[in-house]
């Protein structure tokens, strides 16, 4: 076998040729990151670390004499890239989706069951299915995409379908490879997993912000995203990192049939997988393998090194996945099984009561802080009037609080032999803490609400942060603090107050940039981040507005039924007639039901809420509108020859569950709806259709059998 070559081996630096430096140039690459990924993430270095350093010092050299010759995975890049002034937006070609969570094995026993459902293979309880299982790192997501082996971009999750740029960041983590290793990788694959800080690493990078000044991170993960997303690579390269693969998105071709074999091939192209990884077999409704493989790393968790909050259950079938599909923001085909919520004993020292931007008043206990794991909470959610009284609340007492995960804190107990004598049971407010308005509560209901609406300052400015939040119009610079500040100048009242900010300034008050706590930059930088923001999709526009009941997937599911904002209006206010077919067709939609129903005509019947929507699309003297609104987001669907289509599905199938039906139509851009009206394009009857299919053929609307079904959504 050949020795090694080592630097005293090579030819000089000033005695290469360019095509000879080419060449070194990309050795030292891939040696380079081999030997990082030995020392970081396997932990069994094969050179010392003065053979390390004249490795980089002979590339840092070759670079310095042949600077054109510099690679985009160059090992000097790693470390010294120079700032970026901003992130740019990454749109993922695959939605990076969230588990669904499951608390108990009672909830994951509730999964098993739903996928049984849906597959009707599984039906029987006796048949296997294989789990792919492994530990939930609490850190931060991330997508690596690969091009001919060689990495090209890396993305933070963001919202699931746009993430920010972190490519120059990603390549200083000595766990992510520059160039895949092995043989057979696709020639496009996208890596997924997390970005995460151990627990003896994030002790010490405090240690070190606490002896430089600077600010101290409340736990391993917000230390991981704050290192990650430094505008500075050189920051993220002094932070100590890692990676760990949980998964892919974007493929060129398939890795393996099964999720564990797939990840055994990231494994060998050069990944860091999330371990103790288990397979397990499940047959009938006990699942003991499964609890004892929880139970395992739950106990095991603090040995680990580093933060797990639960394990993830996948599939392990990749066939299985496909068709099991996504619903709302998560796949069907796993769920993480979280650990129990940590808990601590602390003092009530205020009951407060907020307003939220639909009106309702929450509760919140102002607590005598406390640590509970790893982050320090002050406030904990008391949910409402009657949870208050049920457990009897009181100013002083002493409670036991829990945090699981990114979750509210909220009470769980008062320990009534430490509550102090002269305690008195709380009294709900009357009237609304922001606007003195008479709060209701409706017969049957637990929440108490103020009615005042945008005439409330507190619901106004709720609303007007979530209409610049994140998934909605996500306008940087335009947080609690300057919303609550422009509101009370009269500024900002309602959202079209927004877009005309800028031709505002000065107008009406001193002009921004000569406010206290702003400049010329600072203003600049807003004015930029709201032109930025005239346009948007529609369903982002849709949540925007704030609707009682209407999250991200609700406007999502709006969206792809109407496609255009005007159609969506026009459908909404004709809704607001009782008998109208539109009101028909909205009850009809498959997860819009009579109570999401009525939220959103109480919108539209409000003349407010009509104002503001015309004031935001009206067009202005330039004839542009306030904001452009795209139509709903195209996507692979929009091809297929169900895109657009209301299908209504009856009786009973043969060869898949309903419930997998429903899914493959809404996979093709279809709009499963519940029942039958005129606007319904075809309705697809199995053995023991009744009253939907007699409608549909009383109303000339076209009826099929399941083989023309599957011909349609291309599985015949």
């Amino acid at each position: 076998m050949p020795r090694p070559r080592t630097p005293s081996d090579e030819i000089p630096v000033e005695a290469l040729s360019e095509a000879q430096a080419r060449r070194e140039l990309a050795r030292l690459a891939r040696l380079i990151a081999r030997h990082d990924r030995l020392y970081h993430a396997e932990d069994r270095p094969e050179i010392s670390d003065a053979a390390y350093d004249a490795l980089r010092r002979r590339n840092e050299a070759i670079e310095k004499r042949f600077p054109h010759l510099t690679r985009a995975d160059s090992p000097s890049r790693a470390v010294g890239a120079p700032p970026s002034p901003a992130f740019r937006k990454v749109r993922h070609a695959l939605p990076m989706l969230s588990l669904q969570n499951a608390m108990t094995l009672e909830d994951v026993r509730e999964w098993l069951e739903s996928v049984r459902q849906f597959l009707r293979e599984l039906q029987d309880p006796r048949t296997p299915i294989d789990l792919a299982c492994e530990p939930k790192i609490d850190g931060v997501s991330c997508s690596l995409r690969y091009e001919a082996g060689r990495l090209v971009q890396a993305a933070t999750r963001g919202d699931g379908q746009e993430g920010e740029e972190v490519t120059a960041n990603a390549r200083t983590i000595a766990d992510i490879p520059q160039r895949l290793a092995g043989a057979g990788w696709p020639a496009l694959l996208e890596v997924r997993g997390e970005v995460f800080m151990t627990d003896e690493d994030f002790l010490r990078l405090n240690e070190q912000q606490e002896r430089a000044g600077g600010k101290r991170f409340a736990n391993p993960r917000n230390a991981a995203a704050g290192s990650l997303r430094q505008l500075d690579p050189a920051v993220t390269a002094g932070r100590p990192l890692h990676f760990a693969a949980h998964g892919w998105g974007e493929l060129s071709a398939p890795l393996a049939a099964t999720q564990s074999e797939a990840m055994q091939r990231l494994r060998g192209f050069g990944f860091r997988l999330c371990e103790p990884a288990a397979r397990v077999r499940v047959a009938g409704p006990e699942a003991e393998a499964l609890r004892a493989y929880y139970e395992r790393l739950e106990a095991e968790r603090s040995r680990l090194g580093f933060t797990i909050d639960g394990i993830v259950l996948k599939i392990d079938r990749l066939e299985w996945q496909a068709r099991l599909g996504v619903v709302s923001r998560s796949p069907r085909w796993a769920i993480a099984w979280k650990f129990p919520p940590e808990r601590g004993v602390t003092v009530v020292e205020e009951i407060l009561c907020q307003v939220g931007r639909t009106g309702k008043i929450t509760p919140v206990a102002r607590l005598a802080p406390i640590g509970i794991g790893g982050v320090l909470v002050r406030r904990a959610t008391l949910h409402n009037a009657d949870e208050i009284a049920r457990k009897d609340i009181r100013v002083g007492d002493a409670v036991v609080v829990q945090r699981a995960g990114d979750v509210i804190p909220q009470v769980v107990a008062v320990l009534p032999e430490r509550r102090p004598p002269e305690s008195r049971p709380f009294v709900f407010p009357e009237r609304c803490p922001a606007c003195g308005s008479r709060l209701v509560r409706q017969e049957g209901e637990a929440d108490t609400y103020c009615p005042a609406g945008l005439v409330c300052p507190a619901q106004a400015v709720e609303r007007l942060k979530h209409f610049v939040s994140r998934g909605a119009f996500d306008i940087k610079g335009l947080g609690e603090k300057h919303l609550t500040l422009f509101y009370a100048k009269g500024l900002i009242r309602t959202p079209p107050d927004i877009f005309t900010l800028e031709e505002r300034d000065g107008s009406e008050l001193a002009p921004l940039s000569t406010w206290e706590g702003w400049g010329e930059k600072s203003a600049q930088n807003l004015f930029a981040a709201i032109r930025r923001a005239r346009e948007i999709p529609l369903e982002r526009f849709i949540y925007a507005l704030g609707i009682r009941q209407v999250g991200e997937a609700t406007a999502r599911l709006l969206a792809r039924r109407y496609r255009t904002l005007e159609r969506w209006r026009q459908s909404l206010t004709a809704a607001l007639a009782p008998e109208s077919e539109e009101r028909a067709e909205l009850l009809a939609l498959d997860g819009i039901g009579p109570s999401v129903a009525a939220d959103l005509l109480g919108f539209f019947a409000a003349e407010a809420n009509r104002e503001v929507l015309e004031a935001l699309t009206r067009p202005r003297p330039d004839g542009r509108p306030l904001v452009t609104v795209r139509p709903a987001s195209e996507g692979p669907a929009a091809a297929s020859r169900l895109a657009g289509k209301t299908v209504v599905f009856t009786g009973t199938l043969q060869s898949m569950t309903r419930s997998e039906a429903k899914a493959r139509a809404e996979a093709l851009g279809a709009n499963v709806a519940g029942s039958v009206s005129r606007k319904t394009d075809f309705v697809v009857a199995g053995p023991g259709a009744g009253a939907k299919e007699k409608k549909a053929r009383e109303l000339g609307i076209r009826v099929i059998g399941e083989e023309e079904w599957l011909k349609l959504s291309g599985e015949g």
